[in-house]
C-alpha cells in the first residue's frame, strides 16, 4: 500500500529518470517535464550500470534533493546470465544512491514478483516468483529496501502496451501490428489465457502522481479487468479494418500463470480516489492513433 508523505501535491525539486532511453522510463520522463518539472533523462549513454565505475559515474549526475525513478533493467530477464547483469545493475543504483542524499526513490518493478494465484492479486500478496524474471525483480525490491535511505515507492506494473513498444511483445502490441500489415495473428494454444492489460500512459501517470506526493510502499499498477489473448486479437483486428486471419496453434508448454493473472485494483483507487484506468479498447485505440501519427 501506499502512504503519501505529502498531503498536496508539490513539484519534485528535479526528477532524474534512469532508464529514460526506455519505453516506460521515457514516457515517466516525458509525464514530469509536460508537467513542467526539471527532469533529467539517464539512459545507457550516459552511464554504462554494468561498468566497474558505474555507482561513481551516476552519483556524480545526482544531487541532494533529487527524486529519482529507477527505470533501468535489462528486461525482460530470461537467463542466468541476464540475472546477474540485472544483479550488478542494481548494485550500481544502490551504491549511486547511498551517495547523495535524495528526496524520494521510485523503483519500477513488476508484478512477476508474486506467486501465481486465482484470486485477484493485491499489494501484500505472496512475492514468491516462478521465472527469472520474478526473481531479478524481487532481488531488486529487497535490494531497495534494504540498502535505499530515501523515502521509497516500488511500482509494480503488470503487461504494459502502447505505442513505441519496442519490445513488440505477444499481446496488444504485437497483435495490433500484425493486423496493421495485414498478417496472420497466431495465438499461443486458442488463446484462451486471460490476463490484464495496463497502458503505458497510465503508468506514467501513476509515476507522476508518486512522485508529487512524495509517496512510500507498493503499488500494483493493473486495471482490474482481465482480457483474454484471443478478445485482444479481436480487438486488434478491429482496429485495423483489414481481414486479418486469428488462429491458433500448439502449446510447447503449460499456459503462464495457469492461464489467469487478476488484480484488485482498490489500492489505486485509495491512493488516488480521481484516477480512472484506461479500457483496454480505448487504450489501443489511442496506440494505434499514435503510431499512425508517428508514421
Amino acid at each position: 500500500m501506499l502512504v503519501h508523505t505529502l498531503d498536496a501535491p508539490k513539484q519534485p525539486q528535479r526528477v532524474v529518470v534512469i532508464g529514460a532511453g526506455g519505453f516506460v522510463g521515457a514516457a515517466i520522463a516525458d509525464r514530469m517535464s509536460k508537467a513542467g518539472v526539471p527532469t533529467l533523462r539517464i539512459t545507457r549513454k550516459d552511464v554504462d550500470l554494468l561498468a566497474p565505475d558505474a555507482s561513481e559515474r551516476l552519483a556524480a549526475l545526482l544531487a541532494d534533493g533529487d527524486s529519482v525513478v529507477a527505470a533501468a533493467a535489462i528486461a525482460p530477464c530470461k537467463t542466468p546470465d541476464m540475472l546477474r547483469d540485472n544483479v550488478i545493475l542494481a548494485s550500481s543504483l544502490v551504491r549511486a544512491f547511498a551517495a547523495v542524499r535524495l528526496s524520494h526513490v521510485v523503483n519500477v518493478g513488476s508484478d512477476a514478483v508474486f506467486a501465481d494465484s486465482m484470486q485477484p492479486l493485491v499489494e501484500s500478496s505472496a512475492r514468491a516468483p516462478e521465472s527469472y524474471h520474478g526473481v531479478m525483480h524481487l532481488a531488486r525490491e529487497i535490494m531497495f529496501e534494504t540498502e535505499v535511505k530515501a523515502p521509497l515507492a516500488t511500482l509494480r506494473p503488470t503487461l504494459i502496451y502502447g505505442a513505441g513498444d519496442p519490445h513488440n511483445g505477444y499481446g496488444p502490441n504485437q497483435f495490433r501490428r500484425k493486423a496493421n500489415k495485414g498478417e496472420p495473428i497466431v495465438l499461443f494454444g486458442e488463446g484462451e489465457e486471460r490476463r490484464d492489460h495496463v497502458a503505458v500512459a497510465d503508468v506514467a501517470e501513476l509515476a507522476a502522481r508518486v512522485l508529487l506526493h512524495r509517496s512510500t510502499g507498493t503499488l500494483n499498477i493493473a486495471t482490474g479487468t482481465v482480457t483474454s489473448f484471443r478478445d485482444v486479437a479481436t480487438l486488434a483486428v478491429e482496429l485495423s479494418r483489414k481481414g486479418v486471419k486469428i488462429s491458433g496453434s500448439p502449446r510447447k508448454g503449460p499456459m503462464p500463470h495457469n492461464g489467469y493473472r487478476a488484480f484488485d485494483p482498490s489500492a489505486t483507487h485509495q491512493a488516488f480516489p480521481d484516477f480512472a484506468y484506461m479500457s483496454l479498447p480505448e487504450g489501443m485505440r489511442r496506440a494505434q492513433a499514435a503510431e499512425f501519427a508517428n508514421g
